[in-house]
């Protein structure tokens, strides 16, 4: 690891930005190596995350391991797969128990300078609209089942649009039988060639 990527691991782990607006004492949790070849772009930590400080350790993430098509022990392998949420830290629930929005600042302060450490991601997951937006841009679509539609188009800069894995969208799996049909396919062709090195 270099130094430069340790001492800003150190520093986001130190991070207090956010926490006069958060429900719960700031708990930054993320998974960083500069030999890693995939980067898993999601939304923020839930709630079982934050409680155990491991990311995608819900069902969510069982969901998400599925998809790819990796082990557990692959999956938190550090050496080869890096999570940064958009927001670091789980943000807490809305009125109807839903999770509420990544913290915005959290993105403005280290994303890019993460990004910029990571020379070697192969593979790019952007699960969810907030990943969407801020990755893509202008080239993100109108809806996000429009840019998960739109996924080969973005393959060419390694990036694939995934909806969040969460049970909430159960029902928009249902509704878009393509994405397991058409999508996970070739993520998973993606995902074995970044694991293997070749």
């Amino acid at each position: 690891m270099s130094d430069d990527l340790q001492s800003l691991i150190e520093d986001m782990r130190q991070c207090r930005l956010c926490e006069a607006e958060m429900e719960r004492a700031p708990n930054p949790i993320f998974q960083l190596s500069d030999s890693a070849r995939i980067l898993v772009a999601g939304q923020a930590p839930g709630n079982l995350a934050d409680t155990t400080g491991t990311p995608f350790n819900d069902p969510s993430g069982d969901r998400l391991r599925d998809w790819m098509g990796v082990s557990r022990e692959e999956f938190y392998d550090r050496s080869k797969l890096a999570i940064l949420p958009m927001g670091l830290c789980f943000p807490g629930y809305d009125a109807k128990g839903g999770d509420i929005p990544p913290m915005k600042r959290c993105a403005d302060v280290w994303r890019q300078r993460v990004l910029d450490l990571l020379p070697r991601i192969e593979v790019v997951l952007l699960v969810g609209g907030y990943a969407q937006r801020w990755h893509l841009g202008r080239r993100v679509e109108k809806t996000l089942t429009a840019t998960v539609a739109n996924w080969k188009s973005y393959t060419s800069d390694r990036m694939f649009t995934l909806p969040h894995p969460s049970w909430r969208n159960t029902a928009w799996l249902k509704r878009n039988p393509w994405f397991e049909a058409d999508v996970l396919p070739d993520l998973r062709r993606a995902i074995r060639s970044a694991l293997s090195g070749s």
